[in-house]
């Protein structure tokens, strides 16, 4: 029996300049799972706002929804034939309690000249309860945490005739415990033969998930396959057509001095009892479950968020850090995990984000900044990372998520630390720019630099570390090494896929 719910052929969608969409078919079944992978640029949300109506492809395409050919539907007529969007900025009114939200798109269907408002609180009850969601129906959505808005929604989408949601990066800002939920409600909707589109460069997530992964490369798609029929490696391969070599980095010289200590750091409420050492040349891992405590402590390290007891040691002296000044000096740098918001000065230019941390180093005599300098810094800067720019002088924000990061390295690296400290790398940039900041780090490591790398990826943290530590509920529990059952040790024992 034919149960495909949209069957496209042909989709084209060109810019100028631009083949977006080359000539794809993408065909998706009642109930499935499936998982668009892809480079960004390779057409993925192309696609996605071609099935949802917002715009159309081009002359000569052939789609179908279930069973029926449409053309030159609107986003109305997805919406009406059961196509929902969530994407990673979601769509609420934070202003409006949870009931109002939930059932925000019947209002027409249920109120006359005054609400109804014990209709509103029953039909968001139901809708709620079909995904085992439980809140305070008048509590304001703005109080939420991201997970909840996001389950929010979902039950918005089920007060209409939902056949398909389609994700985009949904779990770029939850927890494990929150991405956990949120695969148990894509199971849920499974179960009512409901589809999921789920879009994520978290590609550990792409195989817990997926029952079929279709992978786009340029516009094109490269094909369909089963979770078991590809690993980690080839899907990067799939998605780049490049072969990229995960290398472990340089052994740490047996006599590597102790760049830092900690011992016994405490915060209230963040982390309790912390204590490891980091060595010249090494990198040091820390994985766990977002709210474990990891960033709390990349905090205090900085002097962002000050322990309240314990010690810590730079080169065997004792350090008092209480604010990043303390810690600049001191030669610890850090990178934190949102770039966007306090990495980097989204409209200033990429000179000025490249030489921000040293500005000091280009004063004259007369105490006014030599922009012959500060220009010859950032172009060494440029050129040691290679980041692709346009021009010095273009804002930041111009740039890829890759070469964004590749900017926030390069301020901190100007001021030559000695330990860096990196929350989250790599989150929300493709692939290969992954694998070049790997690259850079392990790079920087065998320079002498320290470095703390913290991530939720498993795979990110074993291949990329000498050992890691693994936090949870402000604790160190464990130290792990990696080797051929290492990954299976953490997935297994402290669930933090």
């Amino acid at each position: 029996m034919d149960n495909n719910l949209l069957v496209f052929r042909e989709i084209t969608k060109l810019y100028p300049g631009v083949r977006a969409l080359d000539k794809v078919d993408f065909t998706l079944r009642e109930g499935e799972v499936h998982c668009l992978v892809g480079e960004n640029g390779s057409g993925k949300s192309t696609m996605i706002k071609i099935i949802s109506g917002v715009i159309p492809p081009e002359p000569g395409a052939h789609m179908m929804f279930w069973g029926r050919t449409v053309d030159g539907q609107s986003a109305r007529d997805a919406i009406d034939m059961g196509v929902r969007v969530i994407y990673q900025d979601l769509a609420l009114f934070p202003n409006l309690s949870v009931k109002e939200n939930v059932a925000f798109g019947i209002y027409n269907e249920i109120s006359g000249p005054a609400v109804d408002w014990p209709e509103v609180a029953r039909r968001a009850s139901e809708a709620m309860a079909l995904i085992g969601l439980e809140l305070e129906l008048d509590r304001l959505v703005s109080t939420l945490s991201i997970a909840e808005q996001q389950q929010v929604e979902i039950a918005r989408a089920l007060t209409g005739n939902l056949k398909l949601l389609i994700l985009d990066e949904p779990t770029a800002s939850l927890t494990r415990s929150e991405v956990d939920r949120l695969f148990a409600t894509i199971k849920t909707l499974k179960d009512r033969e409901i589809a999921t589109l789920f879009v994520s460069h978290k590609l550990n997530e792409i195989f817990e998930i997926a029952e079929q992964v279709t992978v786009f490369r340029d516009g094109r798609k490269i094909g369909v396959y089963h979770p078991d029929e590809i690993d980690h490696n080839k899907l990067i391969y799939l998605m780049t057509g490049e072969q990229v070599d995960v290398d472990p980095p340089d052994p740490i010289s047996s006599d590597a001095e102790v760049l830092l200590r900690v011992e016994n750091l405490s915060r209230t409420d963040n982390y309790k009892d912390i204590s490891f050492e980091l060595r010249a040349g090494e990198i040091l891992g820390i994985t766990g479950r977002l709210g474990s405590g990891r960033t709390e402590l990349a905090l205090s390290l900085f002097g962002m968020n000050p322990s309240e007891s314990g010690a810590v040691y730079l080169n065997g002296k004792p350090l008092s850090i209480r604010k990043n000044r303390d810690a600049t000096r001191a030669g610890i740098a850090y990178v934190p995990e949102n770039r966007l918001t306090q990495g980097l000065i989204m409209d200033q230019t990429i000179r000025d984000n490249l030489t921000v941390t040293v500005l000091s180093n280009f004063l004259n005599k007369a105490g006014l900044i030599d922009s012959g300098k500060v220009r010859s810094t950032a172009n060494r800067w440029v050129g040691e990372l290679s980041i692709k720019l346009p021009d010095l002088g273009a804002a930041v924000k111009t740039l890829s998520g890759g070469n964004q990061q590749k900017v926030v390295l390069s301020k901190w690296l100007a001021t030559a630390p000695k330990v860096l400290i990196l929350d989250e790398p790599t989150v929300g940039i493709d692939v290969l720019a992954k694998n070049s900041v790997h690259s850079i780090v392990k790079q920087l490591a065998a320079s002498g630099i320290g470095i703390i790398l913290i991530s939720d990826e498993v795979h990110e943290v074993l291949s990329n570390c000498h050992r890691v530590l693994v936090m949870e509920r402000g604790r160190i529990l464990d130290e792990v090494h990696p080797g051929p059952d290492a990954e299976e040790r953490l997935l297994k024992q402290f669930n933090l896929a």
